[in-house]
């Protein structure tokens, strides 16, 4: 007989430094110190976590991959999660979200991203599957329809980003922008407004169009330069708004 999984609950977010992957991550820890979720027993679903915790199913896999980088759970494919038992856990090398808290931090990943995500861009470019680029594009439609409703269109953003990690076949391109998180967002840290903010979505997405159709043509210095120019204009972008702000000490 099928022992039934624990229900969780999600408390909501307890202070807003944190992302909603943190929050995530921050309940199922405690649930596995706690006993609740038990060593080599298999965590909820996907399904079951956006459920109880109410959170999208991109927030519910940036939290798995960043525990599992932390050593407390592994994940079988087509199985599913285990809990770790304390003495397998690990210490590999990670950058977590929690540790992006500054325009400073968040120009020194970009420079990051660009070597990463520009690489990324020209494998996914002779890798990827139709399955790949319907992602792509969800995301890219998902995003233009926020912008238009004047939502936070983040989380569709990061998500476009991750689908071209996954397009590589590499699951350590996919785990690293796991780890750095749509807190790495640029824009998550900016605030433009008015006719400004129009203008520089419309920019985003022009960026973002790029990307993809260099990547769905299958041309790999196409997408590595689109890529690598969409992440170099976020850092200008991002350095030059931190630098129009007031020094505290001015």
């Amino acid at each position: 007989m099928t022992e039934p999984k624990p229900a969780l609950s999600f408390t909501g977010p307890k202070r807003r430094a944190r992302t909603l992957a943190q929050e995530v991550v921050a309940e199922l820890s405690d649930a596995i110190r706690s006993g609740q979720l038990k060593v080599g027993g298999k965590l909820p679903t996907e399904s079951e976590i956006m459920s109880s915790m109410g959170v999208s199913r991109t927030v519910v896999r940036e939290a798995l991959s960043n525990l599992q980088a932390s050593g407390l759970v592994e994940t079988r494919h087509g199985i599913g999660t285990f809990v770790l038992a304390p003495a397998t856990a690990q210490a590999p090398f990670r950058i977590g979200p929690g540790a992006v808290l500054t325009a400073i931090d968040i120009l020194a990943m970009l420079e990051l991203r660009i070597s990463l995500e520009a690489e990324a861009a020209a494998l996914a470019a002779v890798r990827r599957s139709d399955d790949h680029l319907a992602d792509m594009r969800q995301a890219l439609t998902a995003l233009q329809s926020t912008v238009a409703e004047g939502g936070d269109s983040v989380e569709s953003d990061f998500a476009f980003h991750l689908t071209v990690a996954r397009a590589t076949g590499n699951r350590y391109f996919t785990d690293m922008m796991m780890h750095l998180g749509n807190a790495l967002i640029p824009r998550s840290r900016l605030q433009v407004e008015g006719a400004a903010r129009r203008q520089y979505l419309d920019r985003l997405e022009l960026e973002h169009e790029n990307i993809f159709d260099a990547i769905a043509r299958g041309d790999a210095e196409g997408a590595r330069a689109a890529m690598r120019m969409h992440l170099t204009h976020s850092r200008e972008r991002l350095r030059a708004a931190s630098e129009s702000i007031p020094s505290p000490h001015s």
